[in-house]
């Protein structure tokens, strides 16, 4: 072996390794770096809708509790409305998860009680996460337009309750129809070939009424419309959830 050959081999290893563990060593300090800020950056951004709404984010707020100039958390996130479309995807993701791992627990032949349990474990999320509850289903935040990339986390509850319910069309259930008009029946079986089920339109609308009927109850039970109204919460909200699987067809 040459001089040259000996020297070079001494200073980096075979074939140059030392060098490329060091720079992938390296490169994966960093990455975990950048994952630590971006994690501790998304806590105190979630923190601030408790605070001060989301219409109230402030990037630069983030900053400064990071302590970290202004310039370089746009490394992060470039834009508030960046900012505000990471927790929206977040929350959407989390909540879906929830939602799912409590249908899960159901056996599959259980239509209804997988039903519930999806519903219940959407609910549950949305009274241990309130604010971010508020985010996905508040009020819109001035000057903010949701990019594509919020929709398919934001259907992840209305696709995991229709797959019960085609589910129970696979096994012979009888579910009922809405009765719609020509232009209602060609919009639901638009929506029915986008997310690609062959569900029949009529049924797809019970479907939907009844996931606009979820959501549009939470809303009301966080945000205080039913003080002095109803206090038996979870009652209530079992309740609605018979009244809607009854109209599915799914009791």
């Amino acid at each position: 072996m040459s001089d040259e050959r000996a020297g070079r081999h001494g200073r980096h290893g075979r074939d140059g390794h030392d060098d490329v563990d060091g720079q992938v060593a390296q490169g994966g300090a960093r990455a975990r770096a950048r994952a630590e800020t971006t994690r501790r950056a998304l806590e105190i951004a979630t923190r601030q809708l408790g605070e001060v709404g989301a219409s109230g984010l402030s990037v630069r707020a983030v900053a400064r509790e990071l302590g970290m100039a202004s310039s370089a958390i746009y490394r992060y996130f470039p834009s508030r409305d960046a900012l505000l479309t990471r927790l929206i995807v977040d929350a959407y993701v989390d909540l879906g998860a929830a939602a799912t791992a409590a249908e899960a627990r159901v056996e599959r032949a259980d239509h209804a009680g997988r039903f519930r349990a999806a519903a219940h474990g959407a609910r549950d999320w949305a009274l241990a996460e309130p604010h971010r509850y508020a985010l996905l289903y508040g009020s819109p935040v001035p000057g903010y337009a949701a990019p594509a990339d919020t929709v398919a986390p934001a259907l992840t509850v209305a696709l995991l309750l229709l797959s019960v319910v085609e589910d129970a069309a696979a096994s012979g259930t009888r579910l009922r129809r809405a009765e719609l008009t020509v232009d209602l029946r060609r919009e639901l079986g638009d929506a029915g070939a986008l997310v690609e089920t062959d569900v029949d339109p009529g049924v797809l609308a019970l479907g939907v009424q009844a996931w606009t009927a979820l959501f549009g109850h939470l809303s009301f039970e966080l945000f205080g419309h039913l003080h002095r109204v109803v206090e038996s919460r979870r009652e209530w909200f079992d309740q609605l959830l018979d009244d809607q699987l009854e109209r599915i067809g799914l009791l």
